[in-house]
């Protein structure tokens, strides 16, 4: 039998599990302080940045392209678009990063992705939740290949995406995209070689295309690069019946900075 709790009772309680618990929490953070998520200088709370780090990240924010969301050195005005996207405009809803891509933001990647620092996934999605366009009906990470995912253990996207729907309520579902082959790493790869490699890689799976048929999706990743594998998930959800793909990242490649991954 299910005992209901009215919902007075549930406060209380959960007010006298706070009051038996801070002391236990108070006691953790003296002995393992947060710490910057940059550089590891202890600071006030979990997912926060010492003031030096804090100022090595550039935030992106408008002005900036309506089309792709790259930043403008100045208001061009309502629904300009960049060069690039007015030869040729993407078939994506918009590329929305957290941070310019730097030493700070690169650090955080590389962390998390091949160090195993699985909580930077927490700190992304914090800077990342102000992006999540109204109307957003699902987060689906970029996948790895099952080799790739058996050596490292995790999905830093999918755990990017768990982190964001707890943040903002939208449902994510790791499992709507899947890599259909291994592919070597795109580090030292230009644009065209990056497309060629991922062409053809991913696919919606036969079981989830009516979960994602004429909905709004979120495609979640660490870093944008070239965009070459985000473009190709992309692809592969529209050809699926998505009605629209929003591509949300921690950070964004820029013009003139060198991404080592």
């Amino acid at each position: 039998m299910v005992r209901l709790v009215p919902r007075g009772d549930r406060g209380d309680k959960r007010s006298m599990l706070h009051r038996l618990t801070s002391p236990l929490r108070w006691a953790v953070d003296y002995v393992l302080p947060p710490r910057c998520a940059g550089c590891g200088t202890p600071v006030g709370e979990d997912h926060r940045f010492c003031a030096t780090c804090w100022g090595k990240l550039r935030f992106i924010a408008p002005p900036w392209c309506a089309a792709c969301h790259v930043p403008f050195a100045f208001d061009r005005g309502e629904g300009a678009v960049c060069a690039s996207c007015a030869a040729a405009p993407p078939r994506h809803a918009g590329v929305r990063a957290a941070v310019a891509y730097g030493d700070v933001a690169g650090s955080l990647a590389v962390r998390l992705k091949h160090g195993g620092r699985i909580a930077i996934a927490g700190t992304m999605a914090r800077a990342m939740v102000r992006l999540v366009p109204e109307g957003a009906d699902l987060l689906i990470p970029v996948p790895l290949h099952r080799a790739r995912l058996w050596r490292r253990g995790f999905n830093q996207a999918a755990l990017i995406a768990a982190a964001l729907s707890r943040r903002c309520g939208v449902a994510h579902d790791p499992l709507v995209l899947e890599r259909l082959r291994a592919t070597r790493l795109l580090r030292g790869l230009g644009r065209r070689a990056r497309a060629r490699m991922v062409a053809g890689a991913f696919r919606v799976r036969p079981s989830r295309r009516a979960a994602i048929k004429g909905r709004s999706v979120i495609l979640v990743d660490d870093v944008y690069t070239t965009g070459a594998t985000a473009l190709a998930c992309t692809r592969a959800l529209l050809a699926a019946g998505a009605g629209s793909v929003t591509i949300l990242c921690w950070a964004r490649v820029l013009a003139g900075a060198d991404a080592n991954d």
